[in-house]
């Protein structure tokens, strides 16, 4: 393999390292969920309907090894565990916000086009 190709193949785009870090359909919602202050993975399944309890707590496991999420374990019974937002996280918060603002042009665009 030459190295021209060699470079190529190990290029790593920042956006799609960024995109693949949040995919997964309830990482979002996960997110919004703990921006807004519901911490405990029962909280969140109430706020999120639709997931499962098995998939919540895969996608936090992922969010958690990603650096978007810290989780603190409570020692008492029954165990409590929680979910915070790192300074990463937070950083995405502000970026979905942005996202969401976007999708509000989005919206009105395609209304206007009717």
């Amino acid at each position: 393999m030459n190295t021209k190709a060699r470079a190529i193949e190990e290029k790593i785009c920042p956006l799609e390292f960024a995109v693949n870090a949040i995919s997964g359909k309830w990482k979002i919602p996960i997110v919004w969920q703990i921006n807004q202050g519901h911490k405990r993975p029962s909280e969140m399944l109430k706020g999120i309907m639709k997931v499962d309890r098995r998939v919540l707590n895969q996608q936090l496991k992922e969010l958690e090894q990603d650096g978007v999420l810290y989780k603190v374990n409570y020692n008492e019974l029954p165990p409590k565990v929680e979910y915070h937002l790192t300074s990463l996280g937070e950083q995405l918060v502000e970026v979905l916000w942005k996202l969401n603002a976007w999708g509000e042009t989005l919206l009105k665009q395609k209304e206007t086009n009717k």
